[in-house]
Parts: C-alpha cells; structure tokens; sequence
C-alpha cells in the first residue's frame, strides 16, 4: 500500500482529505456541538474534509437536529437509518459514505476530544491504521474488567495485539475498505476490521487518548442482547476469515 512522503512541516495534514464521521443513536444532546467542533477541528487540519452523520434510527430529535446542520454547513452529510440496525451497521454505512482519502471515527456522546485529531494525524504518514487506546477509561469496574477479557479474547482468536480494540477513536486510509467485505452489524465491527486489515497486510499503530463521562443519552453496548450478538458474530466470524485464509 503506497504511503505519502514525510514531511517535517508543522502542517503535514494539509496536503491529506478526511471524512470524519459518527454513528448516532439519540444523541440529540451532543450530536450539534460535537458536529461544529468537528468541523472547526478539520478546518485547522486540512482544506479537503466532509463530515458524516450517521443516524442509526434515533427516536428523538436527532435526525432532525442533523438535518439541519446539514443544510447549515456544506461540509455535513447526512446517512439515515430507517430504524435501528446495530453500532456494527452504522460504522459500515460511515465507511461506505466516506468519499476522501482517509477517514477518521469517534462515537456520537462526545467521549473523546475531537481536537486530539491532530496528534494522530502525523501517524498516517507511515501507518495504514491509528487505533487509540483510552488512557483513562471513564466507566464503571465491571465494563471496565468486561472490555478488558473481551479484548484480550478477540486479539487471542485473531492473532491481534492492540490494548483496546473498541476505542471509538481510529483513524484509516479510506481505500482499506475498498475489498473489505464486513459482516459484522454490532459490537464486533472494530475487531472484523482489524482483523481483515491485518490479513490485508496494513500496518497498524497504537496511541493513547483521553477519555471523558458521559454527558448525555445512555450506553447501549453493555445490553445482553448486544454482548450475546457479538459471540455470535465472533464464531461466524473467525469460521469465515479461516475459510478466507485457506482460499489466498
């Protein structure tokens, strides 16, 4: 995979084009200020960017709220969802939406700061794939020691070595996904693109971010129906990328 050439410029990312997207379901609370900031963010960044709202369905004024922004800010696109269809299909629509060179994700609740964009940047100059790691992961002990197994069981079964697979915060070169064929709908997304990335033969990097509470909305990820669909997911999965293997 041909890489740009360094550059010591302060301002490397100029020359790179981002779509920055976000799934959203009923984050009517944060959806506007974490569009603008992102916006604003990428505008210091870069001259090329689209940004990409990805409504998975929501019951409150979330669509509505995007929509609006939309016909605000050129820059803003909208994907809707007829109806709620999993974390793992929002992050595909982004990625199929996403029309630049290299594309960049963070969740809707505005967990993360956007502005730590720029520190990861440089990194794709001589990487496929940025994978944050949370430095101060703001949530309860048991989601805490249940993200921690469930990593440590995704890396074991895909020959994978990142310290938080599920960080919210990545950042890739668009064309990974040109061949890449993704089955998984709910929390099993980041570890299926990892996983094929990996046998794509894209190289990866590790950096740490920071980690904020939330501020609205609620967690959906620790749901048992969710948590039940990603070990099934899981087993299709790891059956099909073996299957996948034995054909190269």
């Amino acid at each position: 995979m041909e890489k740009p050439k360094n550059t010591s410029n302060s301002a490397a990312g100029k020359h790179h084009s981002i779509s920055a997207f976000f799934p959203c379901f009923n984050e009517q609370a944060t959806v506007e200020p974490l569009t603008r900031k992102t916006v604003a963010v990428l505008q210091s960044l870069t001259d090329d960017f689209e940004v990409i709202i990805v409504n998975d369905g929501s019951s409150d004024q979330t669509a509505a709220i995007a929509d609006r922004l939309a016909r605000e800010i050129p820059q803003v696109r909208v994907v809707h969802h007829p109806h709620n269809m999993g974390y793992g299909k929002a992050l595909q629509s982004g990625f199929r939406a996403a029309a630049k060179e290299l594309v960049f994700y963070t969740d809707g609740d505005s967990q993360f700061n956007v502005e730590e964009l720029a520190d990861i940047l440089p990194l794709i100059e001589r990487y496929d794939i940025v994978s944050c790691y949370r430095l101060n992961r703001q949530e309860g002990l048991g989601r805490r020691f249940n993200a921690f197994c469930w990593t440590r069981l995704v890396c074991l079964v895909f020959g994978l070595r990142l310290r938080d697979i599920d960080c919210a915060f990545k950042l890739y070169r668009r064309c990974i996904f040109d061949t890449m064929n993704l089955i998984s709908t709910g929390a099993l997304i980041d570890t299926e693109v990892l996983a094929r990335a990996t046998k794509q033969g894209c190289t990866i990097v590790q950096k740490g971010v920071r980690h904020y509470p939330r501020v609205a909305g609620r967690p959906t990820g620790a749901k048992l129906r969710v948590i039940l669909r990603a070990f099934r997911e899981l087993f299709h999965l790891y059956g099909q990328i073996r299957n996948d293997t034995k054909k190269m």
